[in-house]
């Protein structure tokens, strides 16, 4: 694995493991933040490792997943959307108060399991 590849890997896992945190201390919205961190950053690691190069600079999870050349199932490639979402959306001050009132516990553990989930399989790539 190559150095820029580890690096991602280890922040994607710190993004991982503060996205526990933040659901332990009931931030539901930043739970969401840190799980499309986590797989935006495993995704830059996999494109590093097999290009070589760094990774493009977007945030959208099924465009570095198509970069990456991997191949999803259908709910694999709904669930990078959604979790897309979650980027774009708390980047707007006057959009975080009511995003984060939509973002409720047992969507944000759904949320953050599926995540754990989605990085055991790209760390296994």
């Amino acid at each position: 694995m190559s150095s820029a590849s580890e690096q991602w890997t280890q922040q994607a896992h710190y993004d991982l493991v503060t996205a526990q945190a933040m659901f332990d201390a009931g931030r539901y919205l930043y739970v969401l933040f840190c799980c499309q961190q986590a797989v935006e950053k495993m995704l830059k690691a996999i494109i590093a490792h097999k290009t070589m190069e760094l990774p493009p600079r977007v945030h959208q999870l099924t465009r570095l997943a198509e970069v990456a050349g991997l191949t999803m199932t259908e709910k694999q490639t709904n669930f990078l959307r959604l979790l897309s979402n979650y980027y774009l959306q708390t980047r707007y001050p006057d959009e975080i108060v009511n995003l984060a009132s939509q973002v409720k516990k047992e969507n944000a553990l759904s949320l953050l399991e599926q995540t754990q989930e989605i990085i055991r399989w790209l760390t296994s790539i």
